[in-house]
């Protein structure tokens, strides 16, 4: 399987609400799992626990689609190089475009999501060790 092909089958994975899909051709496998949407679907707690208050006035204003660091790519969101260490990029820090803010792994392979401009990290919106999906917002930036 060619790799652009690999991409669009994990966007479908992600997008289809499956927790599990397992694939196979002649010599190869694959198996995705999305531990998300999987955890969602266990909930020990009722629906109606769930169910969030309406925003009032005073809440933060709705981010821009230019203030957000979107996902380039389905995988696992890592904020540190490795376990124990600090993260790349925590709130308040500022950044040079190009600096690394995270990693997303996918297929055992760990891709580099740099900052789009100089600018400072208002939010990281990606939990360390979850999936996402391509295109999720991953951190709030204001640029300087």
């Amino acid at each position: 399987m060619e790799l652009q092909e690999l991409y669009g089958l994990m966007d479908r994975f992600a997008a289809s609400g499956l927790t599990e899909l397992e694939w196979q051709r002649k010599d190869e496998r694959i198996c995705l799992r999305n531990a998300r949407f999987a955890a969602a679907q266990v909930s020990p707690e009722p629906a109606a626990a769930s169910v969030q208050p309406a925003p009032t006035a005073a809440a933060a204003p709705q981010a821009r689609e230019e203030d957000l660091v979107k996902a380039p790519l389905v995988g696992v969101f890592y904020a540190a190089p490795a376990p124990g260490e600090a993260p790349f990029a925590a709130p308040g820090r500022q950044v040079k475009k190009g600096e690394t803010l995270c990693l997303i792994e996918a297929m055992k392979m760990m891709s580099e999501v740099p900052a789009p401009a100089d600018c400072v990290v208002e939010e990281v919106l990606g939990r360390d060790g979850e999936a996402v999906g391509f295109g999720q917002p991953l951190f709030r930036i204001r640029r300087v």
